[in-house]
């Protein structure tokens, strides 16, 4: 088996599994804000989470682009020093 084929498969694989821990995670907030809103509030409490939810994963991958970018720059600059 090719290292390209292995790599494409760990990336399957990773997303996998990432897409089962994001429906476990989305299920788990739902069951919160169920709680905390009640019944009633269901329209806006779903709104409220999608919100939430948008900001928090806005944060986060501006976060990990920022530390994918130093890990890149603390590569290169590895290589190039003697």
């Amino acid at each position: 088996m090719s290292s390209e084929v292995l790599d494409k498969m760990l990336q399957l694989i990773t997303a996998a599994f990432g897409l089962v821990a994001a429906l476990a995670w989305n299920d788990a907030i739902q069951t919160l804000f169920g709680a905390v809103f009640g019944t009633q509030g269901n329209l806006a409490a779903k709104f409220f989470y999608a919100v939430v939810v948008t900001v928090v994963m806005v944060i986060a991958t501006v976060r990990l682009g920022r530390l994918a970018e130093r890990v890149r720059k603390g590569e290169e600059e590895e290589s190039t020093s003697p």
